[in-house]
């Protein structure tokens, strides 16, 4: 179910599960869901809150009165049959609005519209206009649906279509085979971040257990620590689901990271690295009780990835670079063009060359397409769907060719399976087209 699901919905069902914790419920309740989605409420969603002046503290003093504690029979909290009624919902929405994705949206349309539960009852209590909001978030839903075939830079939410591909590999057999053990032990359905990670502590030979042993953390210490936490905050009842949501967050988010540093394979260096940057799930907590510095561990986990200067680590470096330059805090195919041109030393430089496209030229034109901005002084650089979308290509070009690193020539041939991006705009702009290139690509092979 929740490969269907945005990062932003996959965080209200994990925030709806440490809220049952937190209240000390049996159950996740619908009650949890609604008090979720006002805290993780966002743009549309948090002004329509605003709008009957709902607050996350209003509405938990509001929602307690519904709840009925009482102490978890295990350390798994399991979802309510009603909360699982609203998921069911929630996918037959996606379903009907012809979106694949999942979104926040769908969530808040279910839970809001639900007549089996005390949420409606809730938000009445706040004169909520429950008719008028489901009108503005199905035409917002409707609106993402047209916002997915935009311009790149207008792109909203998508999932990868690869993590299926995430365990598989030598770097990672042993890695999952442990963590399946462990899961086994402790008589648990799915697979947590704590599992994950002391697998992977296990490896004591490893270059990468060894960095982080220098922080404090090892097998043992990890264990101590996991055994001190209250429950598993982020698990799910369904059988049928590998990871809790916050395991699948990191092995997504470890998927990204390894196509970013320029690998075609997933390996445990890119999985801690997620748990260090998601700051989500029983392992990170276990971190940060240890009082490790996490930042300073993911530099020192970067610094020997970065030696081996992979092509298209040196060229994502070099795209954010060319962001900062104009003032953008987004990445886009655009900005990948001339990360490619930047780095000179590539088959698709030599490419690009040839055909006479110059650095200077190049900038010339994506300036002219994108503009100027002052946004990343205080922003995250992020990339846009559609530079994901070439970037994942590029990791599946790698990957069915066997090779353990991207190489640039993936992700020129992944921005030419791209016609309407802007990187194809600016080499049409440049007097070039696909044709010329994937002739010169072969000439050069």
């Amino acid at each position: 179910m929740f490969e269907r699901f945005t990062e932003r919905a996959v965080n209200v069902v994990s925030e709806s599960q440490r809220l049952a914790a937190e209240t000390e419920c049996s159950e996740v309740m619908p009650e949890h869901l609604l008090l979720a989605l006002v805290r993780e409420a966002k743009g549309v969603s948090l002004k329509l809150f605003r709008m009957y002046g709902l607050t996350a503290d209003g509405i938990q003093q509001e929602v307690e009165k519904y709840l009925i504690k009482k102490p978890a029979k295990s350390e798994t909290i399991p979802f309510s049959r009603s909360f699982k009624e609203i998921l069911k919902h929630t996918v037959d929405l996606a379903s009907r609005s012809g979106n694949t994705n999942i979104l926040f949206e769908h969530l808040f349309l279910s839970a809001i519209t639900d007549k089996n539960s005390n949420i409606q009852a809730i938000l009445q209590s706040f004169n909520f206009d429950i008719y008028n909001s489901r009108e503005i978030l199905t035409k917002l839903v409707q609106r993402k649906i047209k916002r997915l075939e935009h311009p790149e830079v207008e792109e909203d939410e998508e999932k990868n279509s690869s993590f299926e591909s995430v365990y598989e590999g030598e770097a990672l057999t042993g890695v999952f085979d442990r963590a399946v053990s462990k899961l086994s032990a402790k008589g648990y359905e799915i697979l947590g971040t704590e599992q994950i990670m002391a697998s992977i502590l296990e490896t004591a030979d490893s270059e990468l257990v060894k960095i982080i042993n220098k922080y404090g953390l090892d097998a043992e210490n990890f264990e101590q620590k996991l055994a001190e936490q209250q429950s598993r905050q982020a698990e799910y009842e369904d059988k049928k689901i590998i990871f809790t949501p916050n395991a699948f967050l990191m092995m997504n988010s470890a998927l990204q990271t390894a196509k970013e540093l320029g690998s075609s394979v997933i390996t445990p260096e890119h999985i801690v690295l997620s748990v260090l940057k998601n700051k989500k799930g029983l392992a990170y907590d276990v971190i940060k009780s240890l009082g490790i510095n996490g930042e300073k561990l993911s530099e020192e986990i970067l610094k020997p990835i970065e030696k081996q200067m992979p092509e298209t680590l040196t060229i994502m470096k070099l795209a954010k670079e060319e962001a900062r330059r104009i003032g953008r805090n987004v990445v886009g195919t655009e900005m990948f063009l001339l990360g490619i041109i930047a780095e000179g030393t590539s088959v698709a430089f030599e490419v690009l060359n040839d055909l006479e496209i110059t650095m200077k030229d190049a900038r010339l034109v994506v300036e002219n397409l994108v503009g100027y901005g002052n946004e990343y002084f205080d922003k995250e650089i992020v990339f846009t769907n559609r530079a994901k979308r070439v970037l994942e290509k590029a990791w599946l070009s790698a990957k069915k060719s066997s090779k353990q690193r991207i190489e640039a020539v993936d992700l020129l041939l992944a921005i030419l399976d791209e016609p309407n991006s802007l990187a194809m705009k600016a080499l049409d702009q440049l007097g070039v087209d696909a044709v010329e290139i994937k002739h010169g690509i072969q000439g050069v092979r």
